[in-house]
């Protein structure tokens, strides 16, 4: 078998941060939030398909998903809220791959995708799998988010909308108003970092 460097496939990509992430075997010890957050601001929702001068970005997308979550569940535990930020972190190594083409691609991305899932979820300190009612809460504020996304800014009509994503929440405007209007890279990785930060320094609820 080859050695590293000497033609061997290489499975690894290397972040800013220095640390180097392996996709076959994703240790928490090479996860850092500041190449999470670098890297989600600069994958785009919609394969890019959005309205605006700027991308809907994963890190944007995340933030919308942890503000209806908290809509949805005032209460929300601030463990609850990490994982729900973290719910697509994944994307920061894989990008985000649309629906369509994970349909084509089969279960070998939900297998990738999920092995970085833990890894992530393990370096801050969250279980290794979400409960079942956050598992709920994340899946439903996703959707909301989701169906808000489509019709504001990735061009389908309501009809098609609610056929693929459901029924929108009630949602108070000023939070869809800011968080629906892309922003630029800059403030997109800003804005995730600050909210991972409100999250993760408090004390965590009982397990």
């Amino acid at each position: 078998m080859p050695a590293k460097g000497d033609g061997a496939p290489r499975a690894w990509q290397r972040m800013l941060s220095g640390r180097r992430l392996d996709l076959l075997d994703p240790s928490p010890l090479d996860v850092e939030i500041e190449d999470i957050a670098h890297g989600l601001a600069r994958v785009a929702r919609w394969n890019g398909q959005t309205a605006g001068p700027h991308i809907f970005s994963v890190a944007q997308h995340s933030l919308l998903v942890d503000a209806i979550a908290r809509h949805l569940q005032p209460d929300l535990p601030d463990d609850g809220r990490l994982a729900i930020l973290l719910h697509d972190a994944a994307e920061y190594v894989v990008g985000d791959v649309i629906s369509p083409f994970k349909v084509v691609i089969g279960d070998i991305y939900k297998e990738v995708e999920e092995r970085l899932l833990v890894a992530i979820r393990l370096r801050f300190g969250l279980a290794a799998q979400p409960g079942p009612a956050l598992l709920r809460l994340t899946k439903r504020a996703d959707r909301a988010a989701a169906f808000l996304e489509a019709t504001r800014l990735a061009g389908f009509s309501r009809r098609e909308a609610l056929a693929y994503f459901g029924r929108p929440e009630p949602l108070p405007a000023p939070l869809l108003d800011d968080l629906l209007a892309p922003w630029p890279v800059d403030r997109a990785q800003a804005r995730y970092l600050a909210a991972f930060a409100s999250a993760a320094e408090r004390p965590r609820s009982p397990s």
